[in-house]
């Protein structure tokens, strides 16, 4: 099976992840803040030192959330993007939407990845040569022929901010997440149906996501409507869009049309 090898690899080190983690009760757990106000806690290095021992080789390259930023990085073809727990602000507050997230990109395109969300019992690896599985079984991204009465999943920061109020005549439905990770991890599994930020993320919040839904058949693009590339010297995007192939325009049209609205 193509990849073989690096889905195996991203099966045991989601299932170290795990072993980990059951060390630790999301709710009850000491934290910190890094440079720049985000929490971390000693579940987060935990996991990522777990992972850094199981997926790099060789000369592939390492980018994470959770450890000091590589130059080298971009000197490598291989290189894997990972968030040892995205989500962790639910983690701390014990609301069971975080996960653990693997990426791996080629030449700047992610190519496979793996998410784990434990409090759910879900686990969703994926390549983009084989295709999509949950807990095992093969998956696929929703058929949709439009947005009307489609259930799109949004950030609970964003939400919460009041950056969704521009929506509030759209024919979807907004339901509020954590972790964008787990949304697009949901969206390549045929368990929800859309999922966007119109806000910076980073690679490590999106790599696995990414491959997992393009090796889906659904579709990734960056607000300016560009397929997003990886590795890059400053690992973020503007924006995140993904969806189930053949919705992208109705996505477009209606996003441009409401901030056009926000603007008048």
């Amino acid at each position: 099976m193509p990849r073989a090898d690096d889905l195996r690899r991203i099966e045991e080190a989601l299932t170290a992840a795990r072993r980990v983690l059951e060390r630790f009760t999301a709710g009850d757990i000491a934290h910190r803040s890094k440079q720049g106000g985000s929490p971390v806690t000693e579940a987060d290095t935990a996991v990522n030192e777990a992972l850094l021992a199981l997926l790099p080789r060789g000369r592939e390259g390492w980018l994470s959330e959770e450890t000091a930023d590589d130059a080298g990085r971009l000197e490598s073809k291989r290189v894997w993007v990972v968030d040892p727990v995205d989500g962790t602000k639910e983690f701390i507050q014990g609301i069971p939407e975080w996960s653990v997230s693997i990426g791996l990109v080629e030449n700047g395109r992610p190519v496979a990845g793996g998410i784990c969300m434990p409090s759910r019992d879900l686990t969703i690896i994926g390549a983009l040569e084989s295709g999509v599985s949950v807990n095992n079984e093969p998956c696929a991204t929703r058929k949709l022929r439009s947005l009307a009465g489609i259930e799109v999943l949004a950030s609970r920061s964003e939400v919460g901010r009041g950056e969704w109020r521009r929506f509030h005549d759209a024919p979807f439905k907004v339901r509020a997440m954590g972790s964008v990770a787990s949304k697009l991890a949901l969206v390549a599994a045929g368990l929800a149906d859309a999922t966007w930020t119109l806000v910076p993320k980073h690679e490590w919040d999106v790599a696995a996501g990414t491959a997992l839904v393009m090796a889906a058949g659904g579709k990734v693009w960056t607000p300016d409507g560009k397929t997003p590339r990886f590795n890059k010297k400053s690992p973020r995007f503007e924006g995140l869009l993904a969806a189930p192939a053949g919705i992208e325009q109705a996505i477009n049209e209606y996003l441009s049309a409401a901030i056009a609205d926000m603007k008048r």
